[in-house]
Parts: structure tokens; sequence; C-alpha cells
């Protein structure tokens, strides 16, 4: 099991994007793509609040990418 380590550069620019409650672009390692505000983050997934209001979580072995919207 992965360990959730807050001092990495990429876990602390997705949790500014949740204080900050910035909208992204999340990339799927299939070529798609959804946009909306992370809620949460833990070692395996992140929780995305998309435009329709739908909750949906995304493993984080999925992400091809993650940008601000």
């Amino acid at each position: 099991m992965p360990t959730f380590n807050t001092g990495l550069p990429s876990v602390r620019q997705i949790q500014a994007f949740i204080k900050d409650k910035k909208n992204v672009q999340v990339g799927l390692i299939t070529s798609q793509s959804t946009e909306g505000q992370i809620l949460w983050q833990d070692e395996n997934c992140i929780c995305i609040l998309e435009e329709g209001r739908e909750k949906t979580l995304i493993w984080l072995s999925a992400i091809a990418y993650i940008k601000a919207a």
C-alpha cells in the first residue's frame, strides 16, 4: 500500500488546488478527461466534483495529468 507523503510537490500541488477551490482538468491514461473541483485526496484516490455536481472517485494510477482549468 502506498504511503501518503505530504512533503512531495505533487501532493502539495493537489492540496493547493483543494484549498483554493480551483477548477482543474484531470486527464486519464485512457485519453479521457474531466473537469471540476478536487474535494479531497488520499494515498489511492482523488474525489472530484464535476460540473454537473456529481462526485467521482479517480484512482491516482489512472491519472495522466492534472492542471488548472
